[in-house]
């Protein structure tokens, strides 16, 4: 079976700075993949290079075995990349409500249904995808707040909400639990996991709590100066000298 994602030989240069240095991965339809390492390891280079937007200076990107390398931003999140942020993006001054229709309407004008931002009064069966996804993240009885006025985590929640919208094989989660307070960290983390489990998702996520790293993700890439300097299962990190020495600087034995 073909890998649904793959990377080879990805490099980035900006000027002399070697920002990625011959990063290569896959990832099988279904498997989750955490991608962490400290903070300028390259991770965020990577991600946006695999979203399209950070052009890449060498190497290649396959989705589905199709080479997505010189495909835009844009289409890459119609062919089924779908990527959440460390910084939420929403709309602060849209209801939840309006964020969602404005997430299905994108993904109803990209498969050539729809013209136009955001429809002053939305299809029932719109309203309706909406109202479902927002009781999906257990935030329904916000639908009529303004994003600006919602705790982080539920922001979290409306922007994974606003992923999902546009049924995306492969969920990019950039940091999910960034800013969180311990209650909130659980709930996003159960979350994330449910929402795999029902959909059927392929994930990629860089994360800094490894107590959500080893509970969620089955594969660990660990990148360090730009460079991949491990991959394998969360177990084998653990007792992997080199990665303790770079990056977790602690015995993961006990984690």
């Amino acid at each position: 079976m073909s890998p649904l994602l793959r990377a080879e030989g990805l490099c980035k240069t900006y000027g002399g700075f070697h920002a990625l240095k011959d990063v290569s991965f896959e990832v099988m339809a279904g498997e989750t993949l955490a991608i962490i390492g400290p903070n300028g390891a390259g991770k965020t280079t990577l991600f946006k290079m695999l979203t399209g937007e950070v052009v890449r200076t060498s190497g290649q990107i396959f989705l589905r075995d199709a080479d997505i390398t010189r495909v835009s931003a844009e289409m890459r999140t119609r062919m089924g990349l779908g990527r959440t942020f460390q910084i939420v993006r929403v709309f602060p001054e849209f209801s939840l409500m309006e964020n969602l229709i404005v997430a299905i309407e994108a993904r109803q004008r990209a498969r050539g249904r729809r013209n136009g931002i955001l429809n002053v009064r939305p299809s029932q069966a719109v309203a309706d995808e909406a109202h479902h996804r927002l009781a999906m993240m257990g935030i329904a009885r916000l639908h009529g707040t303004e994003a600006r006025h919602i705790s982080l985590g539920d922001r979290k929640r409306l922007e994974l909400a606003m992923t999902l919208a546009m049924e995306p094989s492969v969920l990019m989660l950039d940091e999910p639990t960034a800013g969180m307070s311990p209650s909130e960290r659980i709930a996003i983390i159960d979350l994330i996991q449910r929402t795999k489990e029902e959909q059927r998702l392929t994930i990629l996520f860089t994360e800094h709590d490894m107590d959500f790293v080893f509970q969620l993700a089955q594969h660990l890439m660990v990148m360090n100066q730009g460079e991949r300097i491990f991959f394998g299962p969360p177990e084998a990190v653990k007792t992997n000298a080199v990665v303790q020495e770079i990056y977790l600087g602690k015995d993961l034995a006990h984690a």
